[in-house]
């Protein structure tokens, strides 16, 4: 079937059209017959195809473009396993009650990749609904993603990510993967949940609350920043061993998960 393409910048729309690397990727997700998949942002179904064809249980491709969406239902139409959902990722997300254990591939919108990230990854319910996030990112922000502790790239996104997930990193993808081709290259980047956490949040947005203060002004020491945070209890700074002249990327991820619970048990 002939379909015109006439991405969307505004819906962040790159096709990947690389079929080694379009292989290489569902490779990670072993996929097997009894598995239940997820696409985020299907486009013009490269992905899907190819996923369908390890005949899996059930495959959930979501797509937001109406155009889209209606070329992938007919391009399907003969696949009864396949769901095309024409719907923002967010919104399914809100309704969906998953059972069962779900592979996620996505090739992320960048203008979005790294608000669904946090969405997956602070979910309430823990261990969650999926098995592994298989994901793409633009290049830098995966090595934020990535990023260690005392490095200029270590951000709110890399303490996030990586409280709840063991992050690895596959490979990175050049921008003549893509149509259009972007002005940056991809990185590939796969999630699975850490079973068992000790720094347990009774309310995972709470670390996002304590991330987004303490990085509002990353330049500058955590000082007055912690103060707003923390009000009249800066004696905690002291209890957490917490030089409160040091700048946001110079902690560690513990000692963040460390003020996240002290904040819950305050405040919450």
């Amino acid at each position: 079937m002939k379909f015109s393409v006439d991405p969307k910048k505004s819906l962040g729309q790159n096709f990947l059209i690389d079929s080694n690397i379009i292989s290489k990727i569902i490779k990670i997700g072993n996929i097997k017959k009894n598995n239940i998949i997820l696409e985020i942002g299907a486009g013009t179904g490269n992905l899907t195809k190819k996923i369908a064809k390890l005949e899996p249980k059930k495959i959930y491709a979501i797509e937001k473009d109406k155009k889209l969406s209606s070329y992938l239902e007919k391009e399907f139409e003969n696949l009864s396993s396949l769901q095309i959902v024409n719907e923002d990722i967010f919104d399914f997300l809100k309704k969906e009650n998953f059972k069962e254990k779900i592979i996620v591939f996505g090739n992320l919108p960048y203008n979005i990749s790294t608000q669904i990230l946090s969405s997956l990854a602070l979910v309430k319910k823990w261990p969650p609904w999926y098995d592994i996030l298989i994901l793409m990112f633009q290049k830098e922000v995966a090595e934020r993603i990535v990023a260690k502790t005392k490095t200029m790239e270590f951000n709110r996104l890399s303490i996030l990510a990586n409280w709840r997930l063991h992050v690895e990193k596959h490979f990175n993808i050049s921008k003549n993967c893509f149509f259009p081709k972007p002005k940056v290259d991809s990185t590939l980047l796969s999630f699975r949940p850490k079973m068992k956490n000790i720094f347990h949040l009774k309310n995972p947005k709470n670390l996002e609350k304590v991330t987004r203060a303490l990085f509002s002004n990353k330049r500058k020491m955590i000082n007055k920043n912690f103060k707003k945070l923390f009000k009249k209890n800066i004696h905690l700074a002291k209890k957490l061993n917490i030089d409160l002249n040091l700048r946001p990327e110079q902690l560690s991820s513990e000692t963040y998960y460390k003020i996240a619970v002290q904040y819950e048990n305050l405040f919450d």
